[in-house]
């Protein structure tokens, strides 16, 4: 069997194949991430009070049929023809480059037919604005919507947010039937919930499931906390309605786990809220304005929990503050665990960057910060998001010295080799073995510190090792990546 892969839902004409969204991929180790590359952290919310001895009654099935009724109007099929492929585009064996496309003849790309997809939407304002999802029509050239009278419109693309994956489109009709909306943070797993689309181009199907889980992150998805439902969704369900039992909807269809390219049981929609903010944003500018703070973080493991003195691993692991930024200015520091943002709670590293990128440009970020065994608040002045990053080189010599039990054979850094790779740090990595190479660490890699303390010598480093006993987290660098390591010492 093949591993398992993230898909997208939407469908293609002709042959119906379906391919990898373009930032999907396996579920895999979580390698440091920015807060600069996502936007939307005190300690977690408690867990809800244990379950009472109380039976739970499960009296019977829902009636969809009244929901379907109210609601089918407002949902809506969507085809496009793409722009035409340039020379080479075609090439490789990324399933996206399959995916909106007509079986075509042998040939150039000038000879081959446009390539044509299908997928859903559904009406948001009587006027004609419609949500969908970006990977729908991002590439178009041009994109037809057919209304379940059988109308047909040719729709003007407002504005699309692909990491986000929301899309708003318009058509040039009025009083059309909108959709209500409901709370995605009210929602809970067990829930009913409804997906509306149009399937391999079958319209207005409907499917009914129930909520798996909320705010789950999926691999290389920094701006979106999923939700996940066993309603069943296929390709040309993208950017359909999910709908809760009060005929609200609470989520955009967006994406599925398939060994197959077919449902298996796992479907993730985008929370209604995150995609209204899109919404705003695009109608207003044609586009999204996301925030940022200056840090790398890392998820945190129990190893990490246990070296930070944290009751049960959560939060972000603070792995690097960028120079000149509203954290370096905030007084944020590597080992900091950002545990909260505002109040809401962060619970896994991938929750940071939706939390800060979903803030205004310019705002207050109130954040709880786990340091030094305890707890406090630091405020943050949001910036807008950049994608500017430094580049660092390895150096490496003869000149050894020994990291102890660690197992790191290391040696200082002189002034011109700082300055080269942008590093505070003074111990480069020369060789590895024991607990460091099981751990991860490599040669080249910069020490900057131990247990959130900073380590400027060897002698520094073995002091802050034989305080950490069995459980250390080490800083390092690594090419342009600051990273916290775990290392079990036994």
């Amino acid at each position: 069997m093949g591993s398992i892969r993230t898909w997208s839902l939407a469908a293609v004409a002709a042959v119906l194949v379906v391919v990898v969204v373009h930032q999907r991929s396996n579920a895999q180790a979580e390698p440091t991430r920015t807060a600069d590359t996502a936007v939307t952290t005190g300690t977690p919310a408690a867990p809800s009070s244990a379950p009472t001895n109380a039976p739970v009654h499960v009296t019977g099935l829902p009636d969809f049929s009244d929901l379907v009724s109210r609601n089918g109007a407002s949902v809506v099929n969507i085809s496009v023809v793409e722009k035409a492929p340039k020379p080479g585009e075609m090439d490789g064996d990324d399933p996206l480059s399959q995916f909106f496309r007509h079986q075509m003849p042998q040939g150039h790309p000038q000879n081959m037919p446009p390539a044509t997809g299908v997928g859903s939407g559904f009406i948001v304002s009587s006027d004609g604005y419609i949500l969908t999802n970006a990977h729908v029509v991002a590439d178009a050239a041009t994109v037809t919507v057919k209304l379940t009278d059988r109308r047909e419109f040719t729709a003007k693309v407002i504005g699309v947010d692909k990491p986000s994956d929301i899309a708003l489109i318009k058509i040039a009709a009025t009083g059309l039937q909108a959709v209500q909306f409901g709370d995605s943070d009210k929602l809970r797993p067990g829930q009913w919930v409804i997906a509306i689309g149009s399937p391999f181009g079958f319209a207005n199907s409907v499917t009914a499931g129930v909520v798996s889980a909320v705010g789950r992150p999926l691999p290389d998805e920094n701006y979106v906390p999923f939700i996940q439902t066993d309603a069943a969704v296929n390709p040309g369900n993208s950017g359909g309605p999910l709908f809760n039992l009060d005929g609200q909807v609470v989520g955009i269809n967006s994406q599925i786990y398939s060994r197959t390219g077919g449902y298996m049981g796992m479907s993730f929609a985008i929370p209604i809220d995150l995609a209204l903010n899109v919404k705003n944003q695009l109608l207003q500018t044609g586009k999204v304005a996301r925030s940022r703070i200056g840090v790398a973080v890392q998820p945190v493991n129990q190893q990490f929990a246990q070296s930070f003195g944290l009751s049960t691993p959560h939060g972000a692991l603070v792995s690097n503050v960028e120079a000149d930024s509203p954290s370096e200015k905030a007084g944020l520091q590597p080992g900091d665990v950002i545990v909260s943002v505002n109040g809401h709670p962060v619970d896994q590293s991938q929750d940071l960057p939706g939390l800060i990128s979903g803030l205004a440009p310019g705002s207050e970020a109130k954040l709880g910060v786990w340091r030094d065994r305890k707890e406090k608040e630091i405020a943050v002045r949001t910036v807008l998001l950049g994608d500017d990053q430094a580049q660092l080189v390895k150096v490496k010599s003869d000149a050894q010295e020994d990291g102890g039990k660690l197992g790191l054979s290391l040696r200082p850094l002189a002034p011109e080799e700082q300055r080269q790779l942008h590093t505070r740090g003074r111990l480069v990595v020369e060789d590895v073995t024991g607990p460091a190479l099981a751990a991860g660490v490599e040669a080249g890699d910069v020490v900057l510190g131990v247990n959130g303390a900073v380590v400027s010598s060897v002698a520094d480093l073995k002091r802050e090792v034989a305080r950490g006993g069995h459980s250390v987290a080490l800083l390092i660098q690594r090419d342009n990546a600051q990273m916290y390591l775990p290392l079990d010492l036994g």
